[in-house]
């Protein structure tokens, strides 16, 4: 290879956003409803969004009130080279469609129930096509099972790194230790136990990860959020989202109105357990009807936010984050290759230094000064934390909205328009490689999923018989 061709490669590597993003970014946007094209909005300026698998693995060993999975979910065998060879698909298919990266979720039923090759073998192909996979679980698992996914048959790391969101909440049936549990509570153990499993896996091999804690929320359990919070955040989770139920999936597991629950009153209770307003008007995914999301961390328990939306030098370092470094791979990079595609947009903003770094000295004095940052980082009490509130709509307001999209038709009904924008905006995207479609993951739930399980459970029956 000659020297010309040596350098044009060093700079193509070395490009601080790769053409195939910028590409899709602009798509993303101009595809957003004018409504979400604010300041605030990720989408479209430093992401596309996440991405999950479907028709993977539906099956899954608890029971919940209420599950988004149809009927026949359950009625679906686990099957390592199907899970694969889906993935790979799927993931193909996102690559091509939109661009070399994005956070993706492994997701079905409950990942445990795969084999640790076959886990291990889907994650390796979502990071083959650029995606940072999480795989979504009950943590109803050991750590027998999580050394058998992360380590090969010779003890060495195959997965060096991992994030996993557990789901933990009341409303799950079957749990070992807690089948029916009355309280979130009596949970406590187990979500801090999950996270130990975590530990010492990593005191043993090395493994690094990341860990995000999911839960359902209705009527029932509500009450309950603010103290299930406080006592969340000292485990060493680094991410709490909460899902307010919709009318979607097996209703023969619906228990209540689950439309008394909004966003809001969800947002409200985690308020109350951090102990003041949690700013989410910042950085928006979406639609706000559907996300709110406040990045931060905790410094000896307390909450901090990266953001203040009230404050107008805030806003103006998070414009400049967007416009010149917004469609660069923060995650997934290597730091070296990192630190040269930064480089590159600061040689054409050097600007940009001086902005981050009043952008920094505000926030070090909102989290109390650097000599507390620096005591809590030797007592292990500094880590990063994010909220999320997520959103889901009835599969009876989907279903019209998306049938009516499907045909290119605006809903005259002012509740079908709203759902019609909602999906629009949707930051969770399932692919269709066999369609060449992408789908919001409110429709696929709602529409896709009772025909796509009814062909599983043709495809992949409980009982095989030779």
């Amino acid at each position: 290879m000659g020297l010309r061709a040596r350098l044009r490669g060093w700079e193509e590597l070395t490009r601080p956003v790769h053409p195939d993003t910028a590409r899709v970014l602009r798509e993303r946007w101009a595809a957003l409803p004018l409504a979400v094209r604010t300041p605030a909005q990720t989408l479209g300026r430093h992401a596309v969004g996440c991405e999950g698998t479907h028709g993977v693995f539906p099956k899954c060993n608890l029971t919940c009130t209420p599950c988004y999975h149809s009927a026949d979910a359950n009625k679906v065998r686990v099957d390592g080279e199907h899970t694969v060879a889906e993935v790979d698909a799927q993931m193909a298919y996102l690559r091509q469609r939109r661009g070399p990266y994005a956070h993706a979720q492994l997701i079905g039923g409950e990942v445990s129930l795969l084999a640790p090759d076959d886990h291990a073998a889907a994650l390796l192909r979502m990071r083959a096509h650029g995606r940072e996979p999480m795989s979504m679980t009950h943590g109803d698992f050991d750590a027998d099972h999580l050394r058998a996914l992360v380590q090969d048959e010779r003890g060495r790391l195959r997965l060096r790194r991992v994030s996993f969101a557990a789901h933990f909440d009341m409303l799950m049936r079957g749990r070992r230790g807690a089948v029916r549990p009355r309280t979130e509570a009596e949970l406590h153990p187990f979500r801090q136990r999950f996270v130990q499993m975590f530990r010492d896996v990593r005191a043993e091999t090395g493994l690094r990860y990341y860990l995000a804690h999911n839960m359902t929320v209705t009527p029932a359990n509500l009450g309950e959020v603010a103290e299930t919070v406080r006592a969340v955040l000292p485990m060493g989770y680094s991410m709490m989202s909460f899902q307010p139920a919709a009318h979607v999936g097996d209703a023969r597991r619906w228990r209540e109105d689950y439309r008394q629950v909004s966003i809001g009153a969800v947002w409200d209770a985690l308020e109350e357990a951090v102990g003041h307003r949690v700013p989410w008007e910042g950085v928006q995914f979406g639609d706000p009807r559907c996300n709110r999301t406040a990045f931060g961390f905790l410094v000896d328990g307390s909450w901090v936010s990266f953001l203040q939306p009230t404050d107008d030098r805030d806003l103006h370092a998070r414009d400049r984050f967007y416009d010149h470094f917004g469609g660069v791979a923060f995650t997934g990079t290597p730091p070296a290759l990192l630190a040269l595609k930064l480089l590159r947009v600061l040689r054409r903003h050097p600007g940009d230094v001086g902005v981050a770094l009043r952008w920094a000295a505000r926030t070090v004095g909102r989290a109390g000064g650097l000599r507390r940052l620096v005591g809590a980082a030797r007592r292990r009490t500094l880590r990063p934390m994010t909220f999320e509130v997520h959103s889901f709509m009835d599969a009876a307001q989907v279903a019209p909205a998306w049938d009516l999209m499907q045909r290119g038709v605006a809903a005259e009904d002012p509740e079908l328009l709203a759902t019609q924008e909602r999906l629009a905006a949707c930051t969770y995207t399932m692919a269709h490689p066999e369609t060449g479609q992408l789908v919001p993951a409110c429709a696929q739930h709602s529409v896709l999923d009772v025909e796509e399980n009814a062909r599983l459970r043709r495809l992949l029956p409980l009982t095989v018989i030779d």
